[in-house]
């Protein structure tokens, strides 16, 4: 009898990608390498992802879905910023796979309903229209992503672990208090309206030139 394929091989596929590349970057993500971590030959990798690339997208879509799915069933911002954090500390491979060049395509022109997500939460609390608050939605998704790196890279545990995850929850709150106040004005350049994030392929970093207005660079003489 011919063998019956294996529904979990995907799954240990691009399991095996996010522990590769969180070792090693690009250059451990090699297509022998990942058949060899999955318990599986390089040609039936192949049957299934073009090539690396392929395999870095197919993780980056399930990382992102999967984590979608676990904020929308929060309630409010904070309860979506400390389910996201949670997420990142149990899938840490493929957090960091999924934010490493995060703003480049293709994974700008991706998906990110998590973003997504946080921006409508934030619309919803302040008055406005998402886009409106893409700024501040930046601010949280950084408050976080940077929390959830020195957890992981810097191997918080117990009480230290903790006190840094309550801290950047008051570190949101603040950030939320400080945006309803009236006498909040942002700083520095306005948001330029050709700089999209979010959006799929709407999504783009700016002119191409330079992507800060009110900054000119200068000639060199």
């Amino acid at each position: 009898m011919p063998r019956q394929p294996d529904p979990a091989l995907e799954q240990r596929i691009l399991e095996a990608a996010s522990r590769l590349w969180a070792r090693g970057g690009e250059k451990a993500l090699t297509m022998r390498a990942v058949a060899k971590a999955a318990g599986t030959t390089t040609p039936t990798v192949y049957e299934r992802y073009r090539d690396r690339d392929d395999i870095l997208r197919a993780l980056r879509l399930q990382t992102r879905r999967e984590m979608f799915d676990a904020l929308s069933r929060t309630r409010t911002l904070r309860e979506a910023v400390q389910c996201k954090l949670q997420f990142a500390l149990d899938h840490r491979h493929a957090y960091q796979m999924l934010m490493d060049g995060v703003a480049k395509p293709p994974s700008l022109h991706e998906p990110w309903p998590s973003f997504n997500l946080m921006r409508e939460r934030l619309a919803a609390h302040l008055g406005g229209t998402p886009r409106q608050h893409t700024r501040l939605t930046l601010a949280v998704w950084s408050l976080t992503y940077g929390t959830a790196m020195i957890i992981i890279r810097g191997q918080f545990q117990g009480e230290l672990r903790t006190q840094t995850l309550h801290a950047c929850l008051d570190a949101v709150d603040a950030v939320l208090e400080c945006a309803r106040s009236k006498h909040f004005a942002p700083t520095g350049p306005q948001w330029p309206p050709n700089l999209i994030l979010g959006e799929g392929r709407q999504s783009r970093l700016g002119n191409g030139k330079d992507n800060r207005r009110g900054t000119r660079m200068s000639k060199p003489r």
